[in-house]
C-alpha cells in the first residue's frame, strides 16, 4: 500500500521543483512590465520619463526659499569681450584757476571735493601792483579736484590756485589687446561695471583711438558715461563687456538655471509642486544666458534662482530610496 501513496507525493514534489516558485512570477512580471511601460512613457512635452529624478516642494516653502522660475523661450546670445579700463575726466571739461596779478593770498573759499558754480568767488588776493584786493572766480561749474594755494602764501601771476573738473560725464578708456581690437568697432553696446561694488551702467562705444597705449601696448577704445550723481570717480578702475555681435536663438535659459546631475548639464522644470530634472544639450552662451539645443521645450517653467536647492533635495530623495 505504501508505493500507492508515495506516487502522488513524489509527483507533487516534482511539480513544485519544476515550477521553482512560478506562482509568484506573474506578479513580478506584471510589476516589471508596468515599470517598463512607465519608464518609456513620454510626457506631454515629448520628453521620455525614464527614471526622471524629481522632488516635491510645497509652494509656500519654495517661495520662502527664494526658488523662482521663468518660462524657457527665445532670446539673443551676445558675443562679448570682457576688458578693463580707467575712468578719466572728459577733455575740455577741466579748468585751471589762476591769479591775474602777483600778491599775497588773503582768503580761500573752496576745498578739494567742493562743488562750485561758474562765477563763484574762490579766493581773494592783494595785488602787489595796486595794493588793492581782487577776487578770483571759478571759470566753469564742477568739482574742485586740486587746490595748490594756502592763505598767506604768495600767488605768482598765472600760477594755478585751483583745478576744477566738470564730472557730470566721464570717459571710460578701455584697453583691448591683440586680435580683439580687430573685432571691436564704434557704435557697439558697452556695459561698464565698477569693481568696488559691482554697479553697472550701459553706454555705447564712441571711438577706437589710433595708435597704441605706450605702457600697456594696448588699443584704447573710449566710451562716455553719465555721472550726474557723482558716484563714479576719475581714476577708478572698471571692467566692461563690449558686445560685438548678437545672435537670436530659439530657446535659452539663464546660466543660473544650470546644474550638473549624473555628470550631465541639467535644468529643473516645475510642474505644479513637482520639480523634474531635464538633461539638456547646450549651445552658445554669453555672460548671463545659454542656448538650449535639446532636452527642453519652449514655455516650460525652469528654475532660475536657487536651483542648487532643488539639486540638494533631489539628492536627499535619491539617498532615501537607496536605503
Amino acid at each position: 500500500m505504501k508505493p500507492v501513496h508515495l506516487i502522488p507525493a513524489l509527483a507533487l514534489a516534482l511539480v513544485l521543483a519544476a515550477c521553482g516558485g512560478e506562482p509568484d512570477q506573474p506578479a513580478k512580471d506584471a510589476h516589471a512590465n508596468d515599470a517598463a511601460d512607465h519608464g518609456t512613457e513620454a510626457d506631454e512635452h515629448g520628453h521620455e520619463a525614464d527614471e526622471v529624478a524629481s522632488t516635491v516642494i510645497a509652494a509656500e516653502v519654495a517661495e520662502k526659499s527664494g526658488i523662482k522660475t521663468q518660462p524657457a523661450g527665445p532670446g539673443v546670445i551676445a558675443d562679448e569681450h570682457e576688458v578693463q579700463g580707467l575712468l578719466t575726466p572728459v577733455e575740455g571739461r577741466v579748468a585751471q584757476v589762476t591769479a591775474r596779478f602777483p600778491g599775497p593770498i588773503r582768503s580761500l573759499r573752496a576745498n578739494v571735493g567742493d562743488p562750485v558754480r561758474a562765477g563763484q568767488v574762490l579766493a581773494t588776493i592783494e595785488s602787489n601792483l595796486s595794493l588793492s584786493t581782487y577776487s578770483v572766480a571759478a571759470p566753469i561749474s564742477g568739482v574742485v579736484v586740486e587746490r595748490s594755494a594756502s592763505v598767506g602764501g604768495l600767488a605768482s601771476e598765472g600760477a594755478p590756485l585751483f583745478e576744477i573738473a566738470d564730472l557730470s560725464q566721464l570717459w571710460v578708456d578701455l584697453h583691448i589687446f591683440g586680435a580683439d581690437a580687430q573685432h571691436i568697432q564704434p557704435g557697439v553696446p558697452v556695459a561698464v561695471t565698477r569693481m568696488s561694488d559691482g554697479e553697472t551702467v550701459r553706454t555705447t562705444l564712441e571711438r577706437v583711438l589710433p595708435g597704441m597705449a605706450t605702457a600697456s601696448q594696448s588699443t584704447v577704445a573710449r566710451a562716455t558715461i553719465d555721472n550726474a550723481d557723482n558716484q563714479w570717480r576719475p581714476g577708478t578702475a572698471v571692467k566692461a563687456r563690449i558686445t560685438v555681435a548678437q545672435e537670436p536663438v530659439d530657446l535659452m535659459v539663464p546660466l543660473t538655471a544650470l546644474q550638473s546631475m549624473d555628470g550631465q548639464e541639467s535644468v529643473f522644470v516645475r510642474e505644479g509642486e513637482t520639480y523634474l530634472t531635464r538633461h539638456v544639450e547646450l549651445g552658445a552662451r554669453d555672460a548671463t544666458q545659454v542656448q538650449i539645443l535639446s532636452g527642453l521645450s519652449e514655455g516650460e517653467e525652469v528654475v532660475v534662482a536657487e536651483s542648487y536647492l532643488i539639486k540638494a533635495d533631489i539628492g536627499k530623495e535619491g539617498a532615501a530610496h537607496d536605503h
